[in-house]
């Protein structure tokens, strides 16, 4: 193992009470109903435009309102984005061991480049990560391969040397896609059924179960 990945909302980031007070926000200013944060943890997972597609109701997904209220949350989640979003247990401590034994860390996300930056930077500083790349335009968003085929450019890794960490059926689709080993995580946003259903080739329930199987890993290789 040379290179983890890391998607970042419900991975490294409980982030879904500051998605859903935006979102809910966004949808009040139009006056489309509200949801429970619960029901924000399936919204979640695709890029905000898919999200806001989600949160308004059926008979007005139109490109017109979704692009509207996409904006509004935007505006909102960009100066509300650190909150309530707090880094899972364990997730620093991990990012710091996995650094101290030499791997190139990377974070691909479906939220916004800008946001996605942002929140890196202020929850774990300039230096923890070599990439991070959040959704761009013209760049198609997870499980499009895309984005880790992006890091992988940029970092001059191999496909057989590579984490791809998430918490959704999502996540493991697209580490399927880009043909990287799939780590499914349980304290995100989805289930463990999911990200078994989606391929998962391995599955925790704590951040320093990664770590062991990066040593596992190294150790044979």
């Amino acid at each position: 193992m040379k290179l983890v990945i890391f998607d970042l909302d419900g991975t490294l980031l409980n982030s879904i009470n500051d998605l859903a007070v935006s979102a809910n926000y966004a949808l009040s200013k139009f006056g489309y109903p509200e949801h429970d944060v619960a029901a924000y943890r399936y919204f979640v997972g695709n890029g905000i435009t898919k999200l806001v597609e989600r949160a308004l109701p059926e008979n007005v997904r139109t490109e017109e309102h979704i692009a509207e209220v996409r904006a509004e949350f935007v505006t909102y989640y960009s100066a509300h984005k650190t909150d309530l979003t707090r880094p899972y247990d364990g997730i620093y401590e991990l990012l710091q061991a996995l650094k101290q034994r030499g791997l190139v860390l990377a974070v691909a996300s479906n939220k916004f480049d800008n946001a996605t930056k942002l929140l890196v930077s202020h929850y774990f500083g300039a230096e923890m990560f070599d990439v991070v790349l959040g959704q761009r335009e013209g760049i198609p968003v997870k499980p499009d391969p895309a984005i880790v085929r992006d890091i992988l450019s940029r970092t001059g890794i191999t496909l057989d040397a590579v984490l791809y960490v998430g918490d959704s059926g999502v996540d493991m689709q697209t580490a399927r896609n880009a043909g990287v080993c799939g780590v499914g995580v349980t304290w995100g946003f989805r289930s463990r059924q999911e990200l078994e259903e989606n391929g998962a080739r391995l599955i925790v329930d704590c951040p320093q179960q990664i770590l062991e199987f990066v040593d596992k890993k190294r150790k044979i290789f």
